[in-house]
């Protein structure tokens, strides 16, 4: 029985995407009517400058915006699980969490009520671009990435770390040759996390960013309007075959652990 829901489960997660990946060689104009077998979308895919250059804008946003956001979620982890208590404690973990649970509506507005208030004291930035949207990414992607390194120090406790203050390693040898190691493993899952967060984003990029920065998310969310295009099918796939042995990669490899 539980095999059974197992399987059901399965094929209601991946039914709406083994469709989806079919008909990007279906020949028909069509997005969802089979044609026959074809890779023509494919051809007209990589004549499609504008899904290209987005796409290409995405995972340049995305990439960037991980970085960052494990640069900051680092730290943030760091100092929530080894700096013991504090005046502002709680309001500190409370609004380091906060995007956790807002709805990504209200983030959005408030970061670009946030960007216009900077342009109009500061100068910066000038209009929306790919600089806001690469922030707003990052803020989301921190948080989750403060969560998975706080958690992995509680988990760890701070005995190798005392025992090599005891030793008379320096703060920065301790951070440099134990914490750092042993929260390694959070940091890469922090910084994929908070790549994929951004490149399926839609609500912040569309409240964060310009014309010149349109991400492949949001292009695809306004051609919608129009109805789905044979070419978002294909570049559907394309992402889809990247994606998936990347994944079954991963859990093979901490399967392995």
């Amino acid at each position: 029985m539980t095999r059974l829901v197992l399987a059901l489960g399965l094929v209601f997660l991946w039914a709406p995407v083994a469709l989806l990946a079919g008909f990007a060689f279906s020949d028909a104009r069509q997005p969802f009517l089979w044609g026959g077998f074809s890779l023509r979308w494919f051809q007209a895919l990589a004549r499609n400058e504008r899904l290209l250059e987005a796409a290409f804008l995405s995972l340049s946003v995305a990439a960037g915006a991980a970085t960052l956001a494990v640069l900051a979620g680092g730290v943030l982890g760091w100092v929530l699980a080894r700096q013991g208590r504090f005046a502002g404690r709680p309001l500190f973990g409370a609004l380091a969490a906060a995007p956790l649970v807002l709805p990504e509506v209200v983030t959005g507005l408030s970061l670009l009520l946030l960007f216009v208030v900077l342009e109009q004291f500061t100068g910066w930035p000038q209009g929306r671009g790919v600089a806001t949207v690469l922030l707003a990414h990052a803020s989301l992607g921190a948080a989750y990435v403060g969560v998975l390194v706080q958690a992995r120090l509680a988990a760890l406790g701070r005995v190798l770390e005392d025992a090599a203050a005891d030793l008379g390693a320096s703060p920065l040898a301790i951070f440099r040759t134990v914490t750092l190691p042993l929260i390694l493993p959070s940091l890469a899952g922090g910084w994929g996390l908070a790549f994929l967060l951004s490149l399926d984003d839609v609500v912040l990029a569309s409240f964060t960013g310009g014309p010149g920065a349109t991400t492949l998310p949001v292009l695809l969310f306004s051609q919608l309007r129009m109805g789905p295009t044979p070419e978002a099918n294909a570049l559907a796939f394309i992402l889809l075959a990247v994606a998936v042995p990347l994944g079954g990669l991963f859990c093979w490899w901490r399967g392995g652990k």
